[in-house]
């Protein structure tokens, strides 16, 4: 191996830095520590609400029934787990999985204030080494959290070792505009109003930066489906949501 490739095998990408593969989680760590108590209101803001359309779609497309165990990796502050929670009721079970114990804390905090606690459960857990058994959940999803993670062919290996037969992975997340046009005015868009709308609302411009860099960064809509398909996955399929300004892609495990 030259020295390039040893280079290139032990570092990764923080937005557009190179960083050494060891110190991205903590980098990561440090903006949804930053960003926790903001989080919400600087979706809808950033999404003029549409993430809520994008999510609905993805819980609709998950089919999820009564008496199911569902685990949402990166859940943040819990749309999709509160939402999964009324679903499989009683009888099932919901699995809040997130790295970073703000965004724990806050996901928590909400579900518990909205009356959401009987059959949900909270880990801390890295994506790329998830701590559950084998064909283990129904349902798998991680919504705008796949592309913070380090090594993405080891957490969707992860993710299907303990995804049941018969289950589906659901992965919702930025992905490439369709047209040009549309390209064009995302970029200014996200390299210009969005770390003003940070720094105004969460006095953090520089993560809302790193936000927009790590979109760009992050596989097109093909090579995210042919990941999947190398990390096991069966009838990998996407959909573009907004012209393929967030996509949804959608494997599953015969």
């Amino acid at each position: 191996m030259t020295q390039d490739e040893n280079k290139h095998d032990s570092t990764t990408h923080f937005g557009y830095q190179t960083v050494a593969k060891e110190e991205k989680a903590a980098k990561v760590a440090e903006v949804f520590h930053s960003v926790a108590g903001k989080y919400d209101v600087m979706n809808d803001l950033m999404s003029f609400g549409v993430h809520r359309i994008w999510k609905r779609y993805t819980i609709e497309r998950a089919a999820a029934r009564s008496g199911q165990k569902i685990l949402d990796i990166a859940g943040g502050t819990g749309d999709l787990t509160a939402k999964f929670s009324k679903i499989v009721g009683p009888t099932g079970q919901v699995t809040l999985a997130d790295i970073n114990d703000s965004m724990i804390k806050v996901g928590r905090a909400k579900l518990v204030d909205s009356g959401v606690v009987g059959n949900v459960d909270f880990v801390q857990a890295n994506a790329e080494c998830l701590p559950f058994p084998d064909n283990h959940f129904d349902r798998i999803t991680i919504a705008f959290g796949l592309r913070n993670v380090t090594e993405k062919d080891k957490a969707l290996k992860s993710m299907y070792r303990i995804l049941k037969p018969g289950g589906k992975l659901l992965v919702l997340e930025f992905s490439k505009p369709a047209l040009p046009l549309l390209s064009k005015v995302y970029d200014i868009y996200s390299f210009s109003l969005l770390p003003a709308m940070g720094k105004l609302v969460a006095n953090d411009s520089e993560s809302y930066k790193y936000l927009a860099e790590s979109i760009r960064m992050h596989p097109d809509q093909e090579t995210l489906k042919g990941m999947m398909e190398d990390a096991g996955f069966d009838d990998a399929e996407y959909t573009n949501l907004t012209g393929g300004v967030v996509a949804l892609h959608i494997g599953k495990k015969f």
